[in-house]
């Protein structure tokens, strides 16, 4: 569950070049809903998620979010400390991995992810744990945890960012147009996935998209 109660973001606020870019933004999306937004370019969609994730802190309002630990206020939270309860996977494939590490390093970095200091041993049981998770994107990749992930195509960086992003099981699931740059043969294999891993997860997920098939 994420509730937004009164959001609103002003940029340069006081001086000529002030901007709102959210103004009384009121939502709520129960736990495992899997809802769609909509909107033009421009239409604060990004500010959007970027206010929800922590990458601007809003002006006014409050925003709170169901967790492990129960109902959390994260309005004054830093991004690092949302990361712990929030997936955000954006349209460039390039975005979500390392390309010059290993697959093996990449997903090491995501089994980390929210936690600071966390050290992860790696050994016999983390790699058989990371080849079973690889292997429910029926692309291979379980057996290329040593290549680097710049060999890899688009589609299967994306795909891997997904299975990243959900390894941790987040609160909320933040989607900018992730199929957007792919072509439609993967662009349709990233978006079944996205929707096994929500079904599987019970996760909740918010999605920009601008194809409503």
């Amino acid at each position: 569950m994420i509730e937004l109660k009164n959001i609103g973001i002003t940029f340069n606020k006081n001086t000529p070049d002030e901007n709102t870019a959210l103004k009384n933004i009121n939502l709520s999306i129960n736990k495992g809903d899997f809802i769609t937004v909509i909107g033009s370019n421009g239409a604060g969609k990004s500010t959007l998620y970027n206010v929800i994730s922590g990458t601007y802190s809003p002006t006014e309002g409050s925003i709170f979010l169901e967790t492990e630990n129960g109902i959390k206020d994260i309005t004054k939270d830093k991004e690092y400390k949302r990361a712990k309860y929030i997936g955000r996977i954006f349209q460039n494939p390039l975005l979500g991995t390392a390309g010059k590490m290993s697959l093996e390093d990449n997903m090491i970095i995501a089994s980390k992810k929210g936690f600071k200091g966390l050290k992860i041993s790696l050994n016999n049981k983390t790699r058989s744990f990371f080849r079973e998770e690889l292997s429910k994107l029926n692309m291979g990749l379980e057996n290329r945890l040593g290549d680097n992930v710049e060999l890899f195509s688009g589609g299967q960086r994306q795909a891997l960012t997904l299975l990243m992003a959900v390894m941790s099981k987040p609160s909320l699931l933040l989607l900018d147009e992730h199929t957007a740059a792919l072509d439609p043969s993967n662009a349709a294999i990233v978006m079944e996935l996205t929707r096994k891993f929500a079904k599987e997860y019970n996760l909740t997920v918010m999605m920009v998209t601008h194809n409503m098939q």
